[in-house]
């Protein structure tokens, strides 16, 4: 075998491999440009796409430009003028200080820079070649400060070019939300974001005014509707109870929290965390325990939805490691304890401050000697008046002790058909169930019977398999009669116990309570009457009594160790053939609510749809219950939940919401990025009964206004769905989608459609049911939850004993 020797990568390898890692997506690109101009000092930033960042990206800024002097390493690598030494890294305060964004962006698209320093009376366009060297040079006109343009990008990775080609829009979506914290922290800077399709006209994404408030930069993205359900960040010092918690001995770092963070309302909240910016010297992080922190508090007090969060924290610089990550979002923060502390105490405060008010109409009581008494306005009237004898017939009727109430309702259980139980259908599958053929009197001093489901009863223990009659044998006898010890409790059930001379179907097993009944019957007349009926049932048994013939021994030549090796081989065979047709278990995860999410894993690995059509129906459960049969596996079906989840899938996909017009257009004030949204995707929105007048030339958040709200019934919708609808479409652009409200609607309306618990179902309709299945997208549980379908058993791995 041949040994390579080792020798350096080549400069330009190493400069395509090291920036492919720098600039990773379209949000890495438009950062690193971003950052550059708030470096320079600019007042106004301009973000320009075209075809959502496919085609070009292009930022402008009014900075202070770059000199002549640096056109040649300025897009040169690990060339920056933000420090000289390791030592200053501490000290940095800019967003950028590698010298490795431009450099990595001309190795990955055609990069062009026009640039007007503030000591040129006119620009200059420079062009780079993908190693970052300057190959031209011109004049051009244009005011103080720098354009970049990024042509194609990631065009030179043919494999990454393609995914970023293909899933754009989602690139897009990232990028607008790691500009959001920009337009956020950078107070005085107005940043502007727009986009334009082909040859369309170019719509804006997002704007700020350039304000000095952290809270009108927020409500210049996000509409003043944020702003009201927003709270100022109020810092306390930590309690010695989270002190305590976290363990902290050293609190005398100082650290400062700034910023704002929604109201503990229900409603206000998020129903993600689309809108948490969190910054640390001002600059976009990512800490995922100060994040997972704030989740948590808030979730104490609105369980079911996010907060809102923009908090800059402010710390010593030598405090703060940010060369963590090539994107910077990854900082490490010395003590990190004691800031959690600090939130985590404040925020405690601050909705325990407000939160949990409850404003009653109360009236408190003077008294010195006592605690307050208070008096509440909204009382139950006349509750002192109700006397215990209006609810006393009510709870003794279903606990009465009188005898004819309790017979009454001991018939009318008994009336009712006994269901198979899960156990005979193993039983049938496994091994043949044998039943025995009984012969019975017909007489009326022998034979008592109750109802139409009755048992024979006998004081020998083995009278039970007299009872364990398979339903639906063929091999029943002609009429016979029996008696079900149970129902006769007393005198006046043995005197008007009649004779049904039709057959009498039995159930598959008793239950223990049934027994015990059974044991513990003390009326001797009734025992005189079982004795005579038990001795005409053992007369035809003892009939077929066993015959003696005599039988000749024939000698056998037989051999123990042969027999032995032969055994030892039909296992072997046995083994192979059991391993070639069951390789591995398929199912393993239980029957019970903890595991249902690894239940549907697993069905959704081993059956495909086109399994449901080959299933085998063996019958109905419990009457609610199909069960069915795929080669060796036995399934169970909810037969309501497959039925729900059928009839809710067809409305989803068939319905179409009408819509109510409105009298007077409804301004709806939706930041910049929504109406971008909404306007790609209006077809989705007019499915869900939504129309809109859309005015591409009007102001931001003043271009979409309602005209027409979806009405269904009772069921009425506003502009909270509509949010909803676009913060969906934000993640699956084009892809048709309901909002949650219309989901409830679709759902309640599919499950009083559907078969309920209870239905007795034929052969053909179970068929239909399953089928049903295989033809809707997600048959494993319905819009409630609950889950339609589980593994019972293989029959392979049952024993035959």
């Amino acid at each position: 075998m041949e040994t390579c020797s080792i020798n350096p990568i080549l400069s330009h390898s190493v400069h395509q491999i090291c920036s492919g890692q720098v600039v990773l997506t379209l949000a890495t690109a438009v950062k690193e440009l971003v950052e550059n101009s708030i470096d320079a000092g600019a007042t106004n930033v301009d973000v320009r796409l075209k075809d959502w960042g496919a085609e070009l990206v292009e930022v402008s800024d009014n900075g202070r430009g770059v000199e002549e002097a640096n056109f040649e390493g300025l897009t040169l690598k690990h060339h920056t003028s933000k420090l000289c030494d390791f030592s200053d890294l501490i000290h940095v305060e800019t967003f950028g200080f590698r010298g490795e964004a431009l450099s990595s962006l001309c190795a990955l698209s055609n990069l062009s820079v026009i640039t007007c320093h503030e000591s040129c009376q006119v620009g200059t366009k420079l062009v780079f070649d993908h190693k970052g060297h300057l190959v031209q040079r011109s004049p051009h006109p244009r005011q103080q400060g720098m354009t970049v343009s990024l042509l194609q990008l990631f065009y030179t990775l043919p494999v990454r070019y393609k995914e970023f080609q293909r899933n754009i829009k989602k690139e897009f979506t990232k990028m607008v939300h790691v500009l959001q914290a920009y337009c956020i922290i950078s107070t005085g800077v107005r940043i502007t974001c727009s986009n334009q399709n082909g040859q369309g006209k170019r719509s804006t994404v997002l704007t700020t005014s350039g304000s000095q408030s952290m809270r009108d930069n927020i409500g210049a993205i996000f509409g003043p509707k944020q702003i009201q359900s927003l709270l100022p960040f109020q810092q306390v010092s930590p309690t010695e109870n989270v002190i305590e918690e976290y363990g902290i001995t050293d609190t005398d770092l100082p650290k400062h929290v700034t910023g704002f963070v929604s109201r503990g309302d229900h409603g206000v909240g998020r129903s993600a965390t689309d809108r948490q910016f969190f910054f640390i010297n001002n600059r976009p992080c990512d800490p995922p325990k100060v994040t997972k922190l704030v989740n948590e508090v808030y979730h104490m007090y609105n369980r079911h939805q996010y907060p809102f969060v923009s908090l800059n924290i402010t710390v010593a610089s030598e405090c703060v490691d940010v060369n963590v990550t090539p994107d910077k979002r990854q900082i490490f923060l010395q003590k990190e304890k004691f800031l959690l502390a600090i939130l985590k105490t404040s925020l405690i405060n601050m909705y325990e401050a407000g939160v949990n008010k409850i404003s009653l109409n109360c009236t408190p009581v003077n008294n010195s000697s006592e605690e307050p008494i208070v008096i509440f306005s909204s009382t139950v009237h006349g509750f002192s008046q109700i006397s215990r004898e209006i609810f006393s017939p009510a709870f003794s009727n279903a606990n009465s002790s009188k005898p004819g109430n309790k017979s009454c309702v001991e018939k009318a259980s008994k009336c009712i058909p006994t269901q198979k139980t899960l156990k005979s259908f193993f039983r049938n599958a496994v091994t043949p169930t044998r039943s025995p053929v009984v012969k019975t009197s017909t007489s009326t001093s022998d034979v008592l019977s109750y109802g139409k489901t009755s048992c024979i009863d006998s004081k020998q223990d083995d009278a039970e398999s007299i009872c364990d009659l398979t339903a639906g044998s063929p091999k029943l006898s002609p009429p016979y009669a029996t008696v079900d010890a149970s129902d006769v409790k007393n005198e006046t059930l043995a005197e008007n116990a009649h004779i049904h001379p039709t057959p009498v179907v039995q159930p598959a097993s008793l239950s223990p309570e049934v027994k015990r009944a059974k044991r513990e019957t003390p009326y001797l007349p009734l025992e005189e009457k079982l004795k005579t009926l038990c001795d005409s049932v053992e007369k035809p048994i003892k009939a077929d009594a066993a015959v003696c013939i005599q039988r000749r021994a024939v000698p056998l030549q037989f051999s123990l160790p042969e027999l032995s090796g032969k055994l030892s081989k039909l296992r072997e065979k046995q083994k192979q053939s059991l391993g070639a047709k069951l390789s591995y278990r398929r199912f393993r995860a239980k029957i019970e609510p903890g595991e249902n999410p690894s239940a549907e894993e697993e069905l959704k690995k081993e059956i495909s749809k086109e399994m449901f059509k080959v299933m085998e129906i063996i019958g109905q459960f419990n009457l609610g219950f199909i069960i069915t049969k795929f080669n060796s596996d036995i399934f169970m079906i909810d037969q309501h939940a497959t039925d729900e989840k059928y009839n809710f899938e067809m409305l989803q996909q068939h319905t179409v919401l009408q819509g109510q017009k409105l009298i007077v257009p409804q301004k709806l004030q939706l930041p910049a990025v929504s109406e971008s949204v909404l306007m790609e995707n209006i077809d989705i929105f007019r499915k869900n009964g939504f129309e809109f007048l859309v005015d591409e030339d009007a102001q931001v958040m003043e271009r979409v206004k309602l005209v027409s709200l979806p009405t269904s019934k009772n069921w009425t919708f506003g502009p909270a769905d509509i949010e909803e609808l676009i913060f969906m479409l934000s993640d699956s652009p084009g892809v048709m989608c309901r909002p949650s409200r219309v989901r409830q609607m679709f759902a309640s309306r599919a499950c009083r459609k559907s078969v309920m618990i209870g239905t007795a179902l034929s052969d053909s309709e179970m068929r239909k049911l399953v089928d049903h299945m295989g033809e809707i997208d997600h048959p494993w549980n319905c819009p409630h939850g609950r889950p339609t379908m589980r593994h019972l058993a293989n029959l392979d791995l049952i024993s035959q004993d």
